[in-house]
């Protein structure tokens, strides 16, 4: 049988397919056992008064708000067999709708809980307010956490996180750690939920335990220890066309770092202020056990000073990231579909994936000139690599292709050229708009949307 990394096309997929399918049955599993939970205590009773169901509302809004916002915590742990199963489009989508779910439901338990507190009349609402937070145990840091919160989720609105740079939303997003971890004593020592029963009381310090220990691990103790080990430095930088660079990185041991072609890591270069916010960038080279290579556009101030590192300066990642990968593949045949400096993951996949002369095919989009373009001829040459060229302006702006292709709609020029495309696992890098449009060119092909393999890149 064709194998991939050592092992048969598939068995990965179906063994992240299986970890998708507990991680969703593990969060509907506690969603369902919070919700019983509170019709036992007789929430559903309750909701027969008014006072008394604004209150029962206000607890059931806040259990399930307290389980979202720990899924949220773990979904920003970085934890490895997680990032392998979903990959990162996913685990955004999930964590956006999660996210925006969760602080809704907060804040309903907010007002809900208070205004039931005030015996229903809303002018009194206001002072309860204050005296919930004054007097109860940990109520002053659940207004903090609760501002916290507001603070992150404000600013992942798509709107206001287009009119700020990377480093800056990237390092305000940070609160919400800083808001679930300060809301901890209000819902463990004055819930009524939290303390009913025993089993009440270990299922929640369980979960939080759990919460609070991936983060630990994941995003402090797994890349302080990989850093130490790895000693990563920069050992060139090289440009590649205008406002791209690739940068070379050496280190110690790296056949241990279990990276793959077309994953990305969290990047930090020690050399510079700032250096503490780490900026996402794929590889642009197949682990090969000895280096790594990315190639970054600049796009931002961290993007930006790539160009200007000298070599034997400190690197300090998290990673490896991501499923646009060999893990993700299926079939023997495969397309790489990239436009821009999206090609970058694709690159390495071009290199790092096995394949016969002409079962990969490259789709490479390009409004000047192409990146790697002596690379990919080289792997045409030496493995059978086919390549597509799309050079120039799109020819429209419902089109993904260029202005050089014939005056037919996408669907029919893609079947003509890649009349297979639908038996064949894609994956697909680029900006979000021209993604967007192959995407759907890709679905009127017949191709089945676990066959399709997408990062999109904003910034």
């Amino acid at each position: 049988m064709f194998v991939t990394a050592g092992e048969p096309i598939g068995r990965r997929a179906r063994t992240d397919g299986a970890v998708r399918l507990g991680a969703l049955a593990a969060l509907w599993l506690s969603l369902l056992l919070v919700t019983y939970w509170w019709v036992a205590g007789g929430g559903v009773q309750e909701l027969g008064g008014w006072a008394t169901g604004l209150t029962s509302l206000g607890r059931l809004t806040g259990l399930v708000a307290a389980v979202l916002l720990l899924a949220q915590v773990v979904l920003m742990a970085r934890v490895p067999l997680l990032e392998a199963a979903f990959g990162q489009d996913q685990l955004a989508r999930i964590h956006r709708i999660t996210g925006f779910t969760s602080f809704n439901l907060m804040l309903a338990h907010l007002v809900t809980i208070t205004w039931g507190y005030a015996a229903g009349e809303l002018r009194r609402t206001p002072a309860t307010l204050w005296d919930l937070t004054v007097d109860y145990p940990g109520m002053l840091l659940a207004v903090g956490g609760t501002l916290a919160l507001c603070l992150s989720v404000l600013t992942s609105i798509r709107a206001a996180r287009r009119r700020l740079r990377y480093e800056s939303w990237h390092l305000l997003h940070l609160y919400a750690y800083l808001g679930v971890g300060i809301a901890l004593p209000h819902q463990l020592w004055t819930g009524q939920e939290f303390l009913a029963s025993t089993g009440r009381t270990v299922f929640w310090w369980t979960v939080w335990a759990l919460a609070v220990v991936t983060v630990l691990v994941y995003r402090i103790a797994v890349p302080v220890w990989q850093n130490a080990r790895h000693r990563l430095h920069v050992t060139a930088v090289v440009p590649e066309a205008n406002g791209v660079v690739s940068v070379y990185v050496g280190g110690q041991r790296l056949d241990r770092l279990r990276a793959e072609a077309g994953q990305f890591f969290a990047w930090r270069f020690l050399d510079r202020p700032g250096w503490a916010r780490a900026n996402p960038y794929s590889l642009s080279a197949a682990p090969d056990g000895h280096g790594l290579r990315i190639t970054v556009q600049e796009a931002g101030d961290g993007s930006a000073a790539l160009s200007t590192l000298r070599p034997g300066t400190r690197v300090f990642v998290e990673g490896p990231y991501g499923r646009m990968s060999p893990r993700a593949r299926t079939q023997r045949k495969i397309a790489l579909t990239g436009a821009g400096v999206g090609v970058t993951p694709l690159r390495a996949l071009a290199e790092g994936l096995e394949y016969a002369p002409g079962d990969a095919l490259l789709i490479q989009r390009y409004t000047e000139e192409p990146l790697f373009h002596e690379e990919f001829q080289r792997l045409w040459n030496d493995r059978g690599l086919a390549l597509l060229t799309l050079p120039g302006p799109r020819r429209r702006a419902d089109s993904w292709f260029g202005a050089g292709v014939p005056k037919y709609d996408d669907l029919h020029v893609l079947l003509h050229w890649v009349p297979d495309i639908a038996e064949r696992d894609v994956y697909l890098c680029g900006p979000e708009t021209w993604t967007d449009l192959v995407r759907s060119t890709l679905t009127a092909a017949g191709l089945p949307a676990e066959r399709l393999h997408l990062e999109s890149f904003k910034w």
